[in-house]
Parts: structure tokens; C-alpha cells; sequence
């Protein structure tokens, strides 16, 4: 089955503006968070992939890493990090939830771990710029070959930002699957592949086995909704 319009894939690069904002400790940081755009609080967590292509760490947010290795506070560091801000509707929505985080950690902290040669946490908001691969797809084949290709920053336009900043839902791949290609079964197995605690090149990884399945399976399996990406 081909597809109109095809699947035209997209990359990007961030344009970052310092905001000549920085923290020196979590109070700051609590206060600061209340204060700055929410494209800041955006860049410190989801732009975290963007930065971090074949590797995601243990701390997998810019304010988890800062708390726990520049702070020395790893109770705090490990409460940030399990935060998954695909979970949230929007970037308001993850800031309140940071927050609520932070204040209860202060709020039952005497005195916060003192460390006098800590690097200061500097806020940051980015600009996102689409830059066209010239790579589309019109068939399943064609989209999966694409995909093995493209330049990661694509995969990041597609699912990260299409989800969490353009308002996109459930992202544009699982958007094109369902709408141009008529696969729900694939639309949903793609939808449930979360970047959080893996990296773009983990995910392209997921989204290939997902299409490599259903690609061996052929038309006998449409509509049969593939296993979850491993």
C-alpha cells in the first residue's frame, strides 16, 4: 500500500539562548524553576536526548545531573530522574511536577549537602529550527529504510518534539502510520516506544524491530497488533 502524501522525515537543531539565570543551590534552583519559560524547562528535559544521541545516564534530565553531581544531593538527583516528561501534557504541567518534587525535598531537609566547588546551574531555553532531510516514504518498506538512515535528530523531531512541544499527541509516526497507511496495530506499538531511560539511537532501534516484524509478517497480519519493542 503507498501512502499520499508520503512521509516527508524532518531533522532539526536547537538555536540556544542563555537566559542569564543561574542557581547556586536547590533553593535556587526551586525558585528559578517557578520563574523561567517554559522552553527552559523543556531544553533541561526533553532536549536532554537531543544532546545525549547513543547514551542516556542514570540521570536522565539536566536537573537531576546537576543536583546529583554538582550538588552532591543523589536523594534529590534520583527523585528528578525517575520523572518521565512524556507523561505530561505539557512543559507547565512537568515544571509543577519538578516543583512539587523540590519543595517537598526541601521542606524535609535541615540543611541541604553543602559542596563549595559545585558549578553553578546555568538556565537555558532553546529555539528549535527544522532542517528537511529530503528523505520521504510512501509504502511500510520504504518508510522502514528510510528510518535506518536518517539522521538522528529527526527521530528527535519526530517523536520527542512532535509529542511534547508541537502538541502532536501521540507523535508523527505513529500519526502517519495510522492516518496514511491505515495501521492502528503499528501506530500503537510505535506509541508505546518511550525515549525515557534510552537515547534517539535505542529508539530507532525499538521502532525498526517493531517494522522488521510486521514487514516478515506481511499483509496476513495487518490489523494484529505487534509485541512491544523490547
Amino acid at each position: 500500500m503507498a501512502a499520499s502524501p508520503p512521509f516527508r522525515f524532518v531533522g532539526c537543531i536547537e538555536l540556544l539562548e542563555n537566559l542569564g539565570v543561574k542557581a547556586q543551590d536547590e533553593r535556587e534552583l526551586l525558585e528559578f524553576l517557578r520563574r523561567v519559560p517554559a522552553g527552559s524547562v523543556f531544553y533541561h528535559t526533553c532536549g536532554y536526548f537531543l544532546r545525549h544521541r547513543i547514551f542516556v545516564g542514570p540521570y536522565a534530565n539536566d536537573f537531576a545531573t546537576w543536583t546529583a553531581v554538582h550538588r552532591g544531593d543523589r536523594v534529590l538527583g534520583e527523585r528528578l530522574a525517575v520523572v518521565d516528561p512524556f507523561d505530561f501534557a505539557d512543559p507547565e504541567q512537568l515544571r509543577e511536577e519538578l516543583i512539587s518534587i523540590v519543595s517537598d525535598h526541601l521542606g524535609h531537609l535541615r540543611v541541604p549537602p553543602r559542596v563549595d566547588d559545585g558549578e553553578p546551574f546555568h538556565f537555558v531555553q532553546s529555539h528549535v529550527v527544522e532542517i528537511p532531510t529530503g528523505l520521504e516514504a510512501r509504502t511500510l518498506a520504504e518508510f522502514r529504510d528510510r528510518l535506518a538512515e536518517v539522521e538522528a535528530s529527526a527521530i528527535y523531531y519526530h517523536t520527542v518534539l512532535a509529542r511534547t512541544r508541537l502538541g502532536r499527541g501521540a507523535g508523527d509516526f505513529a500519526g502517519w502510520l495510522r492516518g496514511s497507511l491505515g495501521r492502528d496495530d503499528l501506530a500503537a506499538a510505535v506509541e508505546r516506544t518511550d525515549p525515557y531511560l534510552s537515547s534517539l539511537e535505542r529508539v530507532r532501534s525499538r521502532l525498526l524491530d517493531v517494522l522488521d516484524a510486521a514487514l516478515d509478517a506481511g499483509p496476513a497480519a495487518e490489523g494484529r497488533e505487534p509485541a512491544a519493542p523490547a
